[in-house]
């Protein structure tokens, strides 16, 4: 039987170790701050925002909402962020995605201050993971890094497989593992004998957004599996890319959904709002 991987419980310990810091800082009279900004009334992206609006209270961040209505132009959006971009009580700027179908996402990114910019989704920051050289890590990638150290993993030397490409998942979690040392192969819709590369995986990261794709075919005798994947049943019911209860007896360590990845990827934007915060005061 695998080991639960608790990412409710990891995700407190990080944060708990943020607290500490921001307490350290306001001592110094140092204030942290992050602007939230939502388009719009999607109820998936209106719940994270409340859960981030929790979390920044939880470390003791200043937490800046600004939630404009689903027709708000491209200009509208624009100044906003230009003036969170100088606003030095701002440390981090987060705009949720997905917007209205009427605004690029790219063109409003390109536009947050690499500096700022906590979900690390700017050119600049995705270009400084790539070599090696970063400030702020993707939330989820990052989240998912934590908790294959929580199981006292080593990475170095690894076979490390991570379904699915995207750029906000698989693409950087492969340069982290990639930066631990692991050997990584990355796979999606067009690889070849799926199956058989996943199962040659000590360390296996899914994040192709598909309900249930890994069974226990997929898996290696103990490895680590981790399920970035947020779906919906045939029920309806949450559920990730794995088939837990197929894969629970054969896996090493495996992360449920919910309470696996999901509370990470919170817990890590804490983590580069503390780090842009730090550098922006020169701490």
């Amino acid at each position: 039987m695998a080991n639960i991987i608790d990412g409710k419980a990891v995700s407190a310990q990080v944060k708990e170790g943020i607290r500490q810091e921001v307490e350290a800082l306001k001592a110094k009279g140092i204030e942290i701050g992050l602007a939230v900004v939502i388009v719009g009334d999607d109820p998936a992206s209106q719940v994270y925002v409340k859960n981030k609006e929790k979390a920044c209270e939880a470390v003791g961040f200043n937490s800046y909402k600004y939630a404009l209505p689903a027709e708000t132009t491209e200009e509208e959006l624009l100044a906003l962020v230009d003036k969170l971009n100088n606003d030095d009580k701002v440390d981090g700027i987060l705009v949720q995605l997905p917007l209205p179908k009427h605004l690029d996402d790219k063109i409003i990114i390109n536009n947050i201050r690499p500096d700022k910019d906590v979900d690390a989704f700017h050119p600049v920051n995705v270009g400084k993971i790539m070599i090696g050289d970063y400030s702020f890590l993707p939330c989820t990638p990052a989240g998912v890094m934590e908790l294959i150290k929580s199981t006292g993993t080593d990475v170095a030397g690894k076979e490390c497989v991570v379904i699915g490409r995207s750029n906000i998942v698989g693409k950087p979690q492969a340069m982290l593992l990639l930066h631990q040392n692991g050997t990584v192969t990355i796979t999606h819709s067009k690889t070849k004998n799926l199956k058989e590369v996943c199962a040659r995986a000590d360390i296996l990261v899914a994040a192709v957004g598909r309900a249930k794709m890994v069974t226990a075919d997929y898996i290696k005798e103990g490895a680590v599996v981790i399920d970035v994947g947020m779906n919906r049943d045939e029920n309806g019911k949450l559920c990730g890319d794995v088939d837990f209860e197929d894969c629970k007896e054969k896996a090493g360590f495996i992360t449920p959904v919910p309470g696996g990845v999901g509370p990470m990827t919170i817990a890590m934007l804490m983590k580069n709002t503390l780090t842009a915060g730090k550098e922006h005061h020169g701490v």
